[in-house]
């Protein structure tokens, strides 16, 4: 069975980072994290729509969904849905978005 969810490569590398360096202080909770947001993709993969617009940020065939202090935007419109991004919810959205074609 496929999985409901695609990440795109930006998206991949977005999440070994995070993980690799929630790793540097704790490799445990590292694994914890990467099943919960495995899991969390699976929910978005079930119930396309979860999360909101930022049409300040991209147009309506993005949502953003917030996961414990990251920010997960996808397309939702689409099956699977599409990860394109993950980022730390602190990062000036704006600019983050500006530097990726996404």
């Amino acid at each position: 069975m496929k999985p409901p969810f695609l990440l795109t490569p930006s998206a991949r590398a977005d999440i070994r980072d995070i993980l690799a360096d929630i790793a540097d202080d704790s490799p445990k909770a590292a694994t914890r994290i990467r099943s919960e947001i495995l899991a969390g993709f699976q929910q978005l993969g079930r119930s396309p729509g979860i999360g909101h617009y930022q049409e300040e940020l991209m147009d309506r065939r993005h949502r953003f969904w917030v996961f414990y202090s990251y920010v997960v935007v996808y397309r939702w419109e689409v099956t699977p849905v599409q990860i394109l991004a993950v980022v730390h919810g602190r990062r000036e959205l704006a600019a983050f978005f500006n530097s990726r074609s996404i």
